[in-house]
């Protein structure tokens, strides 16, 4: 892992270890992320993911190890999902005041930003799992973070507004310069969305470059037999076809 007290460094941990109860959530834990650069944390149901960010965050503290947060860093969250009363009158751009109401302009230019100024005056509870998304996204930018951490982005997605939605993760740190830290379980996509992919099952079992990692043993004993048809999308090989559910296509003889 990066050197935590490198410039560049915005968010890091070492050595975190975390028990609750008497089960060890994490076990001697490094994770960096940079300027600039998208890291995302995947891992099983259990492997620690959450508490890790929470500790990150500051919203837990270890059992031991040591977290460093650049002084006054601007950190952007975007929660996994949200729930609000359906009958609640709430436009998008009233939900985005609420965050900052003194960025009313900041809000405008987001919502461009993210191709979904067209939204600003509809109801919360009307639009898309993809249009939420975008708002919520839209929301951790009011503060033009340093850092953004997104929380499984592309929840309640469908395929092609995941791909969608990535790019478009891709294009917001391109323009604002922020560092990324995403949790996801979509891989089939977001390995070929980030910079650095880090495995974590309670421990780092292994990090790096995404084609790196998804060689890797400890990645293939986790996902490589219990992982669905979907991961087959993502690929370093592109010498064949995949149909619309992703898997790939028989070759013509």
């Amino acid at each position: 892992m990066a050197n935590p007290t490198a410039s560049n460094i915005l968010l890091s941990s070492t050595g975190i270890n975390k028990t609750l109860a008497t089960r060890q959530i994490l076990n001697d834990v490094d994770i960096a992320v940079k300027e600039g650069q998208i890291v995302t944390l995947i891992g099983p149901n259990g492997a620690g993911k959450t508490t890790l960010v929470r500790i990150l965050l500051g919203l837990l503290k270890p059992d031991s190890g040591i977290v460093y947060m650049r002084p006054a860093l601007r950190i952007g969250y975007m929660p996994q999902r949200l729930f609000m009363e359906p009958t609640l009158p709430m436009s998008v751009r009233r939900f985005l005041r609420l965050a900052d109401p003194k960025s009313k302009q900041r809000a405008e230019e987001i919502l461009s930003l993210l191709n979904v100024r067209h939204l600003a005056e509809e109801q919360m509870s009307s639009i898309s799992g993809g249009e939420l998304q975008r708002v919520l996204l839209a929301r951790a930018l009011l503060r033009k973070p340093q850092l953004l951490i997104l929380d499984e982005p592309a929840q309640g997605v469908d395929i092609s507004g995941q791909s969608s939605l990535y790019t478009l993760i891709n294009q917001v740190r391109s323009k604002i310069k922020c560092g990324i830290l995403m949790i996801s379980h979509d891989l089939h996509l977001v390995m070929s969305s980030t910079d650095e992919v880090v495995c974590l099952n309670q421990h780092v079992c292994c990090h790096g470059r995404p084609d790196k990692v998804s060689a890797h043993p400890a990645f293939l004993e986790l996902f490589g037999t219990n992982i669905s048809s979907n991961l087959a999308v993502y690929t370093h090989q592109h010498n064949h076809e995949h149909d619309i559910a992703g898997e790939i296509k028989p070759t013509e003889p």
